[in-house]
């Protein structure tokens, strides 16, 4: 069977002057129009472009693109064809290894609603509890069902073209037909990356937001205001399902958290910055984790709220050290209903 192919226009890009693709990108530098048009006209023509070496695969390119071109796609898929890694190569070959389907996979009492767990196991400790019920049991995880949006970091779009397909058809075949997805990288991975390459996806795709938004107001008697100030901690991505953002703020009006307006959030998000370590080195990657954290305390945040578990594991102990309660989104929902938290750090910073 042929790969799937990436539906791209280039005629869109040649009638968008502002180059926002590129322009709004915050991890390269370019201010000037006239350079970025040039520079992406490479890339266009698969020509060889500053843009494919000096990429932080942070998604945010695909967010900004006016027209839903998939910019960040085709770069992924350029630095592919010219073998230009962004991370080092053991690290690909084990991330491809360690997540082919074989026949690993855990699946619960199925339903025709069902969580995704994807290959997450830090979502076990999340998902218990009055949020849960009627839902929690009824779940697929491992291999056969991971969403493998992660190989956009590492430049092997032929990898999510060969498993995607088979992981929508393993969704179907358990009789699936509302997919609650506990992590961004699945849901745009359903909702974006499958229709970019023109594979069907023949369940409805929910974001957890969607679902705790309908329990929190199911539960709105037991909810008691928690009346603090959080600061979010956007993922990557979300940058592929930003119309999921509202979900945050009614989530937080919900509880009564306020979302304090700072530099870096929304459009203006910074990543957690450790896949950046990766590829750019640890003073890169530093630098752009202490203006995020600086940035949440100069803006008075008392929570920092974590929806990605890798996001938690590189921020979550440097944010608790900068005098701020690190706390995912719904420990944020059981710390309103008075239930216990699945996440917390331990004296050391590690996760028990």
């Amino acid at each position: 069977m042929p790969l799937a192919k990436l539906q791209f226009d280039t005629t869109k890009c040649a009638a968008c002057e502002a180059v926002s693709c590129l322009v709004g990108c915050q991890y390269m530098d370019f201010r000037d129009t006239d350079e970025a048009k040039k520079e992406w006209q490479k890339v266009i023509d698969n020509q060889d472009s500053t843009v494919l070496r000096s990429c932080t695969t942070c998604y945010a390119c695909e967010e900004y693109c006016p027209f839903g071109n998939h910019p960040f796609y085709l770069i992924v898929e350029r630095q592919e064809e010219k073998g230009i890694l962004p991370a080092p190569r053991p690290i690909i070959t084990m991330w491809i290894n360690q997540c082919q389907p074989v026949g690993k996979f855990i699946v619960g009492k199925v339903e025709e609603r069902a969580l995704s767990y994807c290959f997450l196991p830090h979502l076990y400790a999340l998902v218990k509890g009055k949020l849960f019920d009627g839902i929690a049991w009824s779940g697929i995880f491992g291999q056969e069902f991971f969403c493998n949006a992660v190989y956009l970091h590492y430049a092997r779009a032929s990898i999510i073209k060969d498993r995607l397909p088979m992981v929508v058809e393993n969704i179907k075949n358990q009789g699936i037909k509302e997919l609650v997805c506990l992590h961004d990288e699945c849901y745009g991975t359903f909702t974006s990356l499958a229709s970019a390459y023109g594979i069907d996806v023949p369940f409805r795709p929910v974001h957890y937001y969607e679902y705790l938004c309908d329990r929190l107001r199911e539960l709105k008697d037991v909810i008691k205001p928690l009346n603090i100030r959080a600061a979010y901690q956007r993922n990557c991505s979300a940058r592929l399902c930003p119309q999921t953002d509202h979900y945050v703020d009614d989530i937080f009006g919900l509880l009564g958290v306020e979302r304090i307006k700072r530099r870096y959030d929304q459009e203006n998000a910074l990543c957690c910055a450790e896949v950046f370590r990766m590829a750019k080195g640890p003073a890169f990657a530093d630098d752009v984790q202490r203006r995020n954290l600086e940035d949440m305390v100069e803006y008075g945040a008392e929570y920092c709220v974590f929806n990605c578990p890798a996001c938690w594991d590189a921020l979550a102990d440097k944010a608790s050290d900068r005098g701020i309660e690190p706390i995912h989104m719904i420990d944020l929902c059981k710390l309103a209903i008075g239930e216990e938290q699945g996440l917390r750090l331990s004296e050391s910073g590690a996760e028990v």
